[in-house]
């Protein structure tokens, strides 16, 4: 068994010349626990795994694959990103699995949260698991564990759904990150010289989108909250408020609405903001956006997403809410 705790000496990483010492010693490490040997990851392309990928193409380079598995559950770009920045700007080894009809198909008409969450989850390990067995020679499985992970969840982390492997392919686990926290991955991945729209990435479910899109999932209202999401990000941006709200996004739930388009009456989905500030995530309180944003927001996406006729904002704390809808 590891040691998993944090060792208490240990400097937390706040700077980029601490950064620096930090990606030359795991790097070291990685070289003397891989040596020859391939590796595999399951690169999402959110933070974690991207630091975890970058880590080790500087460590071991192309002994490395990287599984990137599209299960159509991202957010707008997020796949044609990753392919970007790891197959064209790294070099890395990716494959690259285009799994939307799979997933899709599976979700079809299932809207308890908890079945969609389990079928989301028994289905990447599947799909990681042929990917995996069509390559040779895999000894090493790197994995986006940081301390957070540990403290809660235990060794391995489950909400990425790689624990979840058949024993029979025997991998020894490579967690590089394991005693940072998130604040300190984004320093490192700054470092290691990722764009600032990986690094700076917003927490984002396992499920994905799958969450966000409330009850049974259809293409057509996955796509909404998709392009709903793109607005709302795109005019965060815009106003600065990227990197001063922690987590916003938008939900469409499965109910709709009468409205006007265009001069006729319209029957359509509403899509609800949410904006939330915390520190741990057990609690959060609401953003307060101003109204000219809102109004500027509400305008794009009622007008440029398809089936919506009506904007929501959510004004509910944590507690007695939660930050995700399901």
């Amino acid at each position: 068994m590891q040691n998993n705790v944090r060792p208490a000496d240990m400097k937390r990483i706040e700077t980029a010349e601490l950064a620096e010492a930090f990606i030359a010693e795991k790097i070291a490490e990685l070289r003397a626990q891989i040596g020859d040997g391939k590796v595999l990851l399951a690169l999402s392309g959110g933070v974690d795994s991207s630091v975890v990928a970058a880590l080790l193409i500087k460590a071991v380079g192309k002994q490395l694959t990287c599984v990137h598995v599209n299960h159509g559950l991202l957010r707008k770009g997020e796949p044609e990103q990753v392919i970007e920045v790891f197959r064209n700007q790294m070099d890395a080894n990716l494959v690259y699995v285009d799994a939307v009809d799979r997933f899709l198909d599976k979700l079809a008409g299932v809207d308890e949260p908890e079945k969609k969450r389990k079928i989301i989850g028994a289905e990447f390990i599947r799909v990681f698991e042929e990917e995996a067995r069509k390559l040779d020679g895999i000894k090493f499985l790197a994995q986006g564990t940081i301390y957070p992970d540990i403290l809660e969840s235990g060794p391995v982390k489950a909400h990425h759904n790689v624990g979840g492997l058949p024993e029979d392919l025997d991998f020894e686990l490579v967690e590089p990150l394991k005693f940072l926290f998130k604040d300190e991955v984004r320093v490192v991945g700054r470092a290691l010289g990722l764009p600032d729209g990986m690094v700076n990435r917003q927490p984002f479910p396992g499920p994905g989108l799958g969450v966000r899109c409330v009850g049974a999932i259809t293409r057509d209202r996955l796509e909404a909250v998709r392009e709903s999401d793109a607005i709302l990000r795109e005019e965060f941006a815009n106003a600065g408020l990227a990197g001063k709200v922690w987590q916003y996004f938008t939900i469409v739930p499965d109910f709709k609405s009468t409205g006007v388009k265009d001069g006729r009456r319209s029957y359509d989905w509403p899509v609800v903001i949410r904006a939330v500030n915390t520190r741990d995530a057990m609690s959060a309180t609401i953003e307060r956006i101003p109204y000219d944003l809102l109004e500027k927001i509400t305008a794009r996406i009622t007008s440029e997403v398809k089936g919506v006729n009506r904007v929501l904002y959510d004004l509910s704390p944590k507690p007695c809410a939660t930050i995700e809808w399901e």
